[in-house]
């Protein structure tokens, strides 16, 4: 594939660190790479320094001719005053803009919810931060680079994204650079990984999954003593095959291989264990919301809500920028009072609440890490252990040099993580997370995970990271039409509810009585013995062949790894495997097909 950019030997050093030594790294056509690591080890960097925003100390960048790129930084500006429709579409004609079909699906995808000519000075942060990666996909670009896309984009927001992106470009066009600690999103739109580390770029074949597949291979062969960090891929490698009903859905001989990865790796969780020690603390009675509904201005946000909260109950809320998310957090932490009904609250309940405004640091701003760690107690508990604040600020990513660090010089994830360790400090009963995963690396969000697996009280997550929310959390609720609603389905249910909704609004009124009527033709007619029977055949003949293919791939894979000095060899053999790979994974759709319909 031809070659679009890349950066020959960069060198980019900052005072008292060396983030990229020495960096080859190119990009062609159908790359579709997301560029992970931890904080500040020169992920933004390397963004920026490929699409020239930031000039290496040595190296150069290549960029072929006619490129056109485009970019999205943490940090771009919209303008101080227009509207959001001149701001996103310039100059163009009316007619010319809503004629054009990517037009049209990015307004519709990311400012839906705006009017048009509303002055952007008027809007929040997060619908700024929409605004501009509308103003940049509405763009005709060859390679587009994203920094952080999924901040301020709820749940749809993303799933929109992601299927924008996929469909952006043909297979074997255009290119995508994406910086994000989503790894749901990771998986759903990148073919390729980059881990940017002490100065390297690794790279890796697949999506999230595959990667951190790859890790754990990598960390195996070479021995390298790192205990923990490899206990934690472990995990999460196990929760991927364990934790979400979906993820389950898979051929039999997948689900035979991942079991065999992880033979003897407990669950995430203790379930029993947590409940009987969150029963201990919090005694039967949490909180029950009864009939509670919440009106402001004599609108109605919440409306009639039932919630009887559970002792180590693990809750992800699911909604709309807008549904009363926070509402309902606010009844459950008692800084809200319904408008009618009522908030029944256990005499032991303390609630703790990590919010996104960062407001437990700004007292302390001005003290050094250690100086706010020697005020906290002496020890804290974390699965059977007892932990200093210093181990604990360790187990959450703090090296022991950036402990003489002001609060107030500490970056966005690093202030998140000391926030997270000062509201466990307290030792609450209840945890209300909001946006916990906000600035934190894919590296620190399983660190999160990992503590909270052992936190014994009752979880309540509100999150637009997908991945975080079906990993910590047992059970979703959603706040939808001011109601709340469980979701057996999860995720996937959520979106089918909103969907399902958008359409119900967008549908003339005189449809809806038809509409109505042919619900229940909508689902999927049951099949016949005879096609039953054929069904259940196919599933066990492509069951084999699914097997056959996973043979014939890691053959392959051995043969590459032999024939790495012989270029020739090397792009036959890749042929082969891609060849491979493609037929499996048309398999395993007809297979996902063949099981939904024999249920």
């Amino acid at each position: 594939m031809a070659h679009l950019l890349g950066g020959e030997h960069l060198h980019v050093e900052f005072p008292a660190k060396v983030v990229l030594d020495d960096v080859t790294v190119g990009v062609a056509d159908g790359d579709r790479i997301g560029i992970v690591g931890r904080n500040g080890d020169g992920k933004s960097t390397l963004m920026r320094v490929l699409m020239q925003r930031y000039a290496p100390d040595a190296g150069k960048v290549t960029v072929r001719g006619g490129i056109r790129v485009g970019m999205l930084a943490q940090d771009d500006a919209l303008p101080e005053s227009g509207s959001v429709q001149h701001t996103i579409v310039g100059d163009r004609p009316e007619h010319e803009w809503l004629g054009d079909a990517r037009v049209r699906d990015v307004l519709k995808g990311l400012v839906g919810d705006l009017a048009l000519d509303a002055d952007v000075d008027t809007l929040s942060g997060g619908q700024r931060r929409r605004v501009a990666l509308a103003r940049l996909l509405v763009g005709d670009w060859d390679v587009v680079a994203l920094d952080e896309p999924t901040n301020h984009l709820d749940v749809e927001g993303i799933t929109w994204l992601a299927e924008h992106l996929r469909a952006r470009w043909s297979a074997t066009s255009g290119a995508l650079l994406v910086v994000t600690h989503d790894r749901w999103f990771l998986d759903a739109v990148c073919t390729r990984m980059w881990e940017v580390h002490d100065g390297e770029v690794e790279p890796f074949e697949g999506g999230y999954g595959a990667y951190i597949l790859q890790r754990v291979e990598r960390d195996r062969q070479a021995a390298v003593a790192e205990d923990k960090r490899r206990n934690l891929l472990r995990k999460e490698l196990a929760w991927l095959r364990r934790g979400a009903p979906a993820r389950t859905s898979k051929p039999k001989f997948r689900i035979d291989a991942a079991t065999q990865l992880i033979e003897g790796e407990p669950d995430p969780r203790n379930g029993i264990e947590l409940t009987k020690l969150a029963t201990a603390r919090l005694g039967k009675d949490v909180v029950d919301l009864v009939d509670a509904s919440v009106s402001f201005d004599e609108k109605p946000v919440l409306d009639r809500v039932e919630w009887r909260i559970a002792p180590g109950e693990r809750t992800g809320i699911l909604g709309a920028n807008g549904a009363g998310k926070s509402t309902l957090l606010a009844l459950v932490a008692g800084t809200l009072a319904p408008t009618s009904g009522r908030v029944k609250r256990g005499q032991t309940v303390k609630v703790a609440h990590l919010t996104q405004r960062l407001t437990e640091l700004e007292p302390v701003e001005r003290l050094r890490v250690r100086e706010v760690l020697a005020e906290q107690k002496t020890t804290y508990v974390a699965g059977g252990k007892e932990l200093t604040p210093a181990q604990l600020l360790e187990r959450l990513g703090f090296r022991a040099s950036e402990l003489s660090t002001p609060v107030g010089d500490l970056s966005g994830g690093q202030k998140r993580r000391l926030q997270l360790l000062l509201v466990l400090m307290g030792e609450p009963n209840v945890l209300i997370l909001d946006e916990p995963t906000n600035d934190m690396d894919t590296d620190m969000l399983a660190a999160l995970e990992d503590l909270l697996d052992t936190w014994p009280g009752t979880l309540l997550v509100v999150s637009h990271d997908r991945y975080f929310m079906e990993r910590v959390t047992d059970q979703q609720y959603a706040v939808l039409d001011h109601r709340f609603r469980h979701l057996p389905g999860g995720v996937d249910e959520y979106l089918r509810l909103r969907a399902a909704m958008t359409d119900a609004a967008s549908r003339p009124a005189t449809a809806a009585p038809r509409a109505a009527a042919s619900t229940p033709a909508a689902s999927t007619p049951a099949l016949s013995g005879a096609e039953r029977r054929a069904a259940e055949k196919e599933l066990a003949a492509i069951d084999r062949r699914l097997a056959k293919l996973a043979e014939q791939i890691s053959a392959v894979d051995v043969r590459l790894a032999d024939a790495h000095d012989d270029y020739a060899a090397l792009v036959a053999l890749q042929t082969e495997r891609d060849q491979l790979t493609t037929e499996t994974v048309e398999l395993e759709e007809r297979w996902l097909e063949l099981g939904e319909a024999v249920g």
